[in-house]
């Protein structure tokens, strides 16, 4: 399911600066961020780049890092 406050949005412009975890694993399973002038945050599949892009605000990723900091996720790793 989509966060609501998601939207997809086209992942081809080559002036993205993609990047991702340093703690991502050798497999490739995990998403590359990127920023866009605007201050939005990009987000896919690392390895399906050329696949759909997911695109929030500032704010949002900025709620989503302090949750993932604060460990309001763990329960989701098992």
């Amino acid at each position: 399911m989509q966060d609501a406050g998601a939207h997809t949005t086209d992942p081809s412009s080559a002036s993205l600066r993609w990047r991702k975890s340093r703690r991502s694993n050798p497999s490739g399973d995990c998403v590359e961020l990127a920023q866009l002038h605007t201050g939005d945050v990009m987000v896919r599949n690392s390895r399906d780049v050329d696949g759909p892009v997911l695109c929030y605000t500032r704010s949002e990723i900025a709620a989503f890092i302090g949750g993932a900091k604060d460990g309001d996720f763990d329960d989701l790793l098992g």
